[in-house]
């Protein structure tokens, strides 16, 4: 669950952006900065995740807020989407999923064999870098094309942050049960 809750400040970005790009940005970089320090307390050490998310979001809020802020939402999501997955998939193609540090942190997976623990970290690390793969080209589809409509580079979004969140939360479990059945 630690793991969602790193995907937090994009999540409340995405569904915030309709209402207003502005709102979206400087309350996903609020959440980054709640998300990273409470991390940070929890256990003393920064998260790639943690620590992306608030310098992404802080920089595109002060970017947008003070040196372009006409630059268009399909631009704004299109950055985000394109910088997860860099920091996502940089790492898991130098074979250090993202995920184990958080996973770490889970008593139940941290006990698990070496092989079976990095095999469920490179699948629920290669899950997100998938859907921000997808919601990177839905997104500079619209971003490029203007005559596409945003509304289905945000279904895109929505289906894809849904699908991730389901593999990361019930993958691990059928991994375990697996393990122990």
């Amino acid at each position: 669950m630690n793991l969602v809750a790193g995907f937090a400040p994009f999540i409340l970005f995405t569904i915030l952006s309709r209402l207003s790009v502005d709102l979206a940005l400087w309350m996903a970089f609020a959440t980054a900065f709640v998300v990273t320090i409470r991390d940070f307390v929890e256990s003393p050490s920064l998260r790639l995740l943690d620590v992306g998310s608030l310098l992404l979001f802080a920089l595109l809020a002060l970017g947008r807020g003070f040196l372009d802020p006409g630059l268009s939402l399909a631009s704004v999501r299109f950055i985000a989407a394109l910088v997860l997955f860099l920091l996502l998939g940089l790492p898991l193609a130098l074979k250090r999923p993202f995920s184990v540090d958080y996973a770490r942190l889970d008593p139940r997976e941290a006990g698990w064999p070496p092989e079976l623990f990095l095999r469920v970290n490179y699948l629920v690390s290669g899950a997100w870098t998938a859907a921000f793969a997808a919601m990177a080209v839905a997104d500079g589809a619209v971003t490029f094309d203007a005559g596409l409509p945003l509304y289905a580079s945000v279904a895109i979004s929505l289906i894809a942050l849904a699908c991730a969140i389901t593999f990361t939360l019930r993958y691990p479990a059928l991994a375990a049960n697996r393990l122990n059945g």
